[in-house]
């Protein structure tokens, strides 16, 4: 954000925060609108409705003095904060809703102080809003010179509406009746309603963050903001209090709801509060008038809507967003000539209790996060409090209208959305980090104390790979089996110290194309380079240390051992089966593809539509697992058309029997999938009624050093007749071998063995 002028940051708490605060608290709604509150509601149900405003603003105080007090505030009060702690699509789309909610609040002070121009001259609607125009013209003046002049004008309203209270007080306490306040307290029978009447009231009490909206212009906001805020609530709390009374004991509800001129009737001297009417607006307006434009300065400053970089410039001397002025100028005059006070009253209560909501939620993220970068010095801070403060500004809003609150919020989440995909990565470092490091905390010491049934099993799969050639179908179709659930990680080794410069050089290297590769093909892994001396070595020992708490890695996947070279040689190199062999002794599922160029190619071009994914179905761990994966698949966007056909060899005298437990698993599962029932047969021939599918889940067996299909022969024989297989291993189906308790692995092949050296297996091309 573009710092501001040395001068400009010259105001102090009385100045910059509690000034524009209560003269705009003690404004419009207290000389215009305030005995039309009590009169339609009666005196118990105007004190209710100022105990829950002010509850609101007493809460989103206390969020706001924590944020104040934990980090540097610069311009634009309620967007900077937000901004800075839920990060730029919420903070922008609120910043821009905040300014529109400032620019129409001058409008709507305006014409309050047209309505009592009218009031004294006897006008109509006519000369209401070319008063309020008039206003607006020359409050537009005094901004644009700038905040300095304009709070040094702020001090006369404040005389002025000190002795309009002074004179109202002094003629209430002269006909104030017992008998009249006992018979105010209840609310007309034909009021118009206690949210109608809450929504109009509420405006009142919104001025308690004109101050923030002026942060960039204090010489200490960290200070000036929570003292000045609090200061002028509990204020202007105390003169509501006195003046509903006061109203309730002198005039009666009936004439109240009726008469906007109740204030000026009981008054000693009524041109008093004539003045202080139009003191009162002016000021409101003229606080907003100062707090739009910096708002909106701020946000087009933080560039994240490219239309209003125009505005993002300040003038040289004063550090006046002079251009933000002339906007909101032209806003106000607008809202002039199309709106009523009433109307524009409950459009303001809407977009402040958003932004009161959203100031709290953020300051709740802030303080759940548990950042060690949070240390506000508010110490009467709470994040229960904050919580509470969203949830009450919520209720508030459904309560006032529905219709409206759905459509605030639809326009917060469009505007939302829209800088998901517009705004460029902050310069700043914001809170969402920390409060998301926070619920995965939570979540992993959740996982820990409960004890994981098979019903929620999820595929944790290390994906080793080391070359990109073939590294996409890799990751591919480990995307598919896992469906979106579980955790999915491309793990690649690379030979060497990984403690040296080097080492970690090569390590940086290497995970930074890895994550490229991962956005690139717009896969949800996560990227995973280890360096090492001795691969065999690290391949096992990342198996045993892969994760967190209660999510270890339960699945490995890897490409076919042979894939560029010959497919005769039956037997796996020794530190590939030692891998697969401690995989499974570790409680891995193992998971290996084959899909050579020609295969992946044509499953790449057919039609979504017209997949098929074929599985073999032997009644054991591997065969489930096979067909839970094959299930998964069809959960992401690839093969949610597909079909499953589970293939089950069988004895001709056992094919019904066979079907029908078939039948009854899959219906407990709750798998969609066509049966076929084949005769067994331990020849290759038995599997090439799979030869038309997209791909192939085959169960595997590791014995030692051999890999097997289902029914015993060298698995390798069936590729030529299939199309992408992945072969499939739970690890209780894999028959250990002696071997497999040898704790150490030779470092290097030994010369004249055709065993392939480290760096070629697992994932070799």
């Amino acid at each position: 954000m573009k710092g501001l002028p040395k001068e400009s940051a010259q105001l102090g708490t009385f100045g910059g925060v509690f000034t524009p605060s209560v003269l705009t608290i003690l404004g419009i709604i207290l000389f215009r609108r305030l005995g039309f509150v009590v009169g339609s509601s009666g005196l118990g149900q105007a004190l209710a409705m100022l105990g829950l405003a002010t509850l609101i603003t007493v809460l989103t105080s206390i969020s706001l003095s924590a944020v104040a007090t934990n980090r540097k505030v610069k311009g634009g009060g309620d967007y900077y904060l937000i901004s800075r702690t839920l990060g730029v699509e919420f903070g922008g789309a609120l910043g821009l809703i905040l300014f529109a909610a400032q620019a129409i609040s001058v409008a709507f002070y305006c014409v309050g102080f047209g309505e009592g121009i009218s009031a004294l001259v006897g006008g109509s609607v006519l000369v209401t809003r070319l008063s309020a125009a008039g206003a607006a013209v020359v409050l537009f003046a005094v901004a644009y010179m700038g905040a300095d002049i304009a709070t040094r004008f702020q001090f006369v309203i404040m005389g002025t509406l000190i002795a309009a209270l002074v004179s109202f007080f002094a003629g209430a306490d002269a006909s104030w009746s017992p008998s009249v306040l006992i018979e105010s307290w209840a609310p007309a029978v034909d009021g118009p309603g206690f949210w109608v009447v809450f929504a109009i009231f509420f405006p009142a009490v919104t001025g308690f963050t004109q101050g923030v909206s002026m942060s960039g212009d204090l010489k200490n906001p960290a200070r000036s903001l929570p003292l000045g805020t609090f200061l002028a609530v509990g204020v202007s709390t105390v003169v509501y209090v006195a003046a509903m009374f006061a109203l309730a004991g002198t005039v009666p509800t009936s004439e109240l709801a009726a008469d906007y001129e109740s204030l000026r009737r009981v008054a000693v001297m009524p041109w008093l509060i004539d003045a202080g009417v139009l003191s009162a607006t002016l000021s409101s307006a003229l606080a907003s008038f100062l707090g739009a434009p910096r708002i909106l300065q701020a946000l087009a400053a933080d560039d994240l809507f490219k239309p209003l970089s125009f505005f993002a410039v300040r003038d040289g001397s004063t550090g006046n967003p002079r251009r933000g002025v002339i906007l909101t100028g032209g806003i106000a005059l607008v809202t002039i000539a199309v709106g009523d006070l009433d109307a524009i009253a409950a459009l303001v209560s809407m977009s402040f209790l958003v932004s009161y909501g959203l100031l709290n939620y953020a300051t709740y993220v802030e303080a759940v996060g548990a950042s060690p970068a949070f240390r506000p010095r508010f110490r009467f801070f709470h994040a229960r409090a904050s919580l509470a403060g969203t949830i009450l500004c919520g209720f508030v809003m459904l309560m006032i209208d529905p219709v409206a609150s759905v459509l605030a919020l639809g326009i917060l989440w469009a505007l939302y959305s829209y800088l998901q995909w517009t705004a460029t990565p902050a310069a700043w470092q914001d809170s969402r980090r920390a409060y998301r490091y926070r619920r995965v905390k939570d979540g992993l010491r959740e996982l820990a104390d409960e004890s994981e049934s098979p019903t929620d099993w999820q595929p944790h799969v290390l994906v080793f790979t080391e070359t990109p050639a073939r590294r996409e179908r890799l990751l591919r179709v480990a995307a598919w089996v896992t469906g979106g659930s579980g955790m999915l990680t491309a793990v690649q080794l690379v030979e060497g110290d990984g403690a040296s410069l080097v080492g970690r050089k090569a390590c940086a290297e290497a995970q930074d194309r890895l994550r490229e590769e991962l956005e690139h093909y717009g896969l949800d892994a996560y990227p995973m380079v280890v360096v090492a001396p001795d691969l065999r070595v690290a391949a096992t020992t990342l198996l045993q240390s892969w994760g967190v708490g209660p999510i270890r890695s339960n699945t490995v996947l890897l490409n076919w051992h042979d894939s560029r070279g010959s497919r005769e040689r039956p037997t796996l190199s020794l530190w590939y089966a030692r891998l697969l062999q401690r995989a499974a002794r570790l409680n891995q599922h193992v998971v290996v593809l084959d899909a050579d160029d020609a295969d992946w190619s044509t499953l790449k071009a057919s039609n979504a539509e017209s997949r098929r994914i074929d599985v073999w179905w032997f009644g054991h761990d591997s065969s489930r697992l096979a067909l839970l994966f094959a299930y998964l698949m069809t959960r992401s966007d690839d093969w949610d058309e597909a079909t499953i056909r589970v293939i089950a060899p069988a004895p001709a005298s056992a094919v019904q029997k066979t079907e029908g437990s078939l039948r009854r698993r899959l219906d407990e599962l709750r798998i969609d999938a066509d049966i076929q029932i084949v005769p067994l047969d331990e020849s290759p021939a038995m599997y090439a009624i799979s030869s038309d599918a997209s791909l192939v889940l085959l169960p595997l067996r590791l014995e030692g050093r051999s890999t097997l299909h289902p029914t015993g022969g060298p698995v390798h024989e069936l590729f030529p007749t299939l199309p992408v297989v992945a072969m499939v291993a739970a690890s209780g189906d894999v028959q250990l071998t002696p071997d497999d308790d040898v704790e150490t692995v030779p470092a290097e092949t030994p010369a004249g063995t055709d065993e392939p050296r480290p760096t070629d297996d697992p994932g070799s091309e």
